[in-house]
């Protein structure tokens, strides 16, 4: 990929999780008029060293980068009960931007108003504006699009009350849409599972990667009555073949 700056073009940092709505964005603004991107950033834990729900390891991430061409911004943030830590690292980050004269970040998402408003809130506070390539694009035209682009992907993390195992550390494919309830956005949009992206126009070779253990950990809630409760996911252990 050209990494010379062109100056007819808006530069963007791409918020990179590794996961196929990122690569869907990074793709659309990739073929963008307006936009380019120069650079890719990804929140770790701090002591696992691995992307939020995703569970993905830094090294795979790394491995994406170079894949793709493009310089990785990697940013820690120490566990929290709240996005306080996190809302700290970005606005780190955000003055490393300002200084390079990126004031537009890129993000994946499709349909969540409130995430959306969120990232938009905080951005402005700052001066800065984000990007949605993705944005109120139907969910199954996407992930068909996605698959005759070809782009590949492996589910890394999922519901374990809405997605069975047998599916995680699988490829995405239209045997696994064809087999989700229709609580199950086709992207996952709600949150119901995350995959890694290991092939695609995106990237100049594949990633080989093995999936290892697969296990179950359970998280507290609060439910929409107020109440405590538990939510259940898969995690495979996708690692750097």
């Amino acid at each position: 990929m050209d990494l010379k700056r062109n100056d007819g073009m808006i530069p963007v940092s791409m918020s990179w999780s590794g996961g196929k709505d990122s690569a869907m964005a990074l793709w659309e603004l990739i073929k963008s008029d307006e936009y380019q991107v120069v650079r890719l950033h990804t929140t770790f834990g701090e002591e696992t060293r691995r992307v939020g729900m995703h569970g993905i390891p830094e090294e795979l991430i790394e491995k994406q980068a170079e894949s793709i061409g493009l310089p990785l911004d990697k940013l820690y943030y120490p566990a929290s009960g709240d996005n306080t830590a996190y809302e700290k690292t970005i606005n780190v980050y955000l003055n490393e931007l300002e200084d390079a004269g990126i004031k537009h970040i890129g993000y994946g998402d499709i349909l969540l108003e409130d995430l959306r408003d969120y990232r938009e809130e905080k951005l402005a506070q700052r001066g800065f504006l984000g990007v949605f390539p993705l944005w109120k694009k139907d969910t199954r035209e996407l992930i068909e699009g996605f698959f005759s682009n070809g782009f590949e992907t492996k589910i890394c993390a999922a519901d374990s009350d809405l997605i069975s195992k047998k599916w995680i550390g699988n490829s995405i494919s239209n045997e696994f849409l064809n087999d989700l309830n229709a609580r199950v956005d086709p992207c996952g949009e709600n949150g119901e599972f995350h995959s890694y992206c290991y092939a695609g126009p995106i990237f100049q070779s594949p990633i080989e990667v093995l999936v290892g253990e697969i296990t179950q950990k359970s998280y507290d809630i609060v439910l929409d009555n107020g109440e405590k409760g538990k939510k259940h996911f898969w995690f495979a252990d996708i690692k750097k073949a």
